[in-house]
């Protein structure tokens, strides 16, 4: 039996996933460490932390780049693969929840918002990853080879809120990382921000929490708030 939903909140909620509700950043980490092994080199940290939440397209353009490699179309297809495959064996093996997230997830759900997880993580790995967080959770999920442009661009909190039947505008998105907090800003959306691996600078209609750890519906409503005053401020 699901409550009303809090008066005077978003008209939905949207999730980011890596590095948001699960601890999947470690996971990249090793996975393009791997790759990038595989091609001669190290990934640098500056360019791993340029890469926090980032497509896959983009991910490549750095990773090439910071090794010093042409973005040759076979070596970039076999990095895909790299990629792609050491991520997907990792994701089967389970990934934590970041803290509070599964009870935020769970209060939101329960507060009957509709919800969205938006996620630059391509359909297959998501699949995957959905298989620990539950499905159950979102009314809709959009991926980012779903979108023409992944974040920073605006295109997966747009496709969201399109799917939800919603204006962005009127939604909150919750982020970790600089590009994503720009996604959703972009995008119109208000944004909580929970940090994860890197800072996230502030910007009109943002709102900071340490972690989800306590995020109940009523929060959600005053985060909310607080987001589009400041956004109109």
């Amino acid at each position: 039996m699901r409550d009303d939903p809090v008066s005077g909140g978003p008209a939905a909620v949207l999730w980011d996933m890596d590095g948001t509700l699960v601890d999947s950043e470690k996971v990249w980490t090793v996975s393009l460490a791997d790759a990038a092994e595989a091609l001669g080199g190290s990934l640098s940290s500056g360019a791993r932390e340029a890469i926090i939440g980032s497509n896959l397209p983009r991910t490549l353009e750095i990773m090439f780049a910071d090794l010093g490699l042409a973005l040759d179309a076979a070596r970039l297809a076999e990095a895909r693969r790299l990629i792609l495959d050491r991520t997907g064996e990792l994701f089967a093996e389970g990934l934590e929840w970041r803290p509070g997230a599964q009870d935020a997830l769970r209060a939101v759900t329960q507060a009957g918002w509709p919800t969205a997880l938006v996620t630059n993580t391509g359909r297959l790995l998501t699949e995957l990853a959905l298989d620990g967080i539950g499905r159950e959770h979102f009314t809709v999920t959009v991926c980012g080879d779903e979108v023409a442009h992944g974040k920073p661009a605006p295109d997966p909190y747009l496709r969201a809120a399109e799917l939800l039947g919603v204006e962005a505008s009127d939604c909150l998105a919750v982020e970790d990382s600089p590009l994503g907090a720009l996604a959703a800003q972009c995008a119109g959306a208000a944004v909580l921000v929970v940090p994860c691996e890197v800072p996230v600078p502030d910007g009109p209609g943002r709102v900071h929490r340490a972690s989800l750890v306590g995020l109940d519906a009523a929060e959600v409503r005053s985060d909310y708030t607080r987001a589009r005053h400041d956004r109109a401020a």
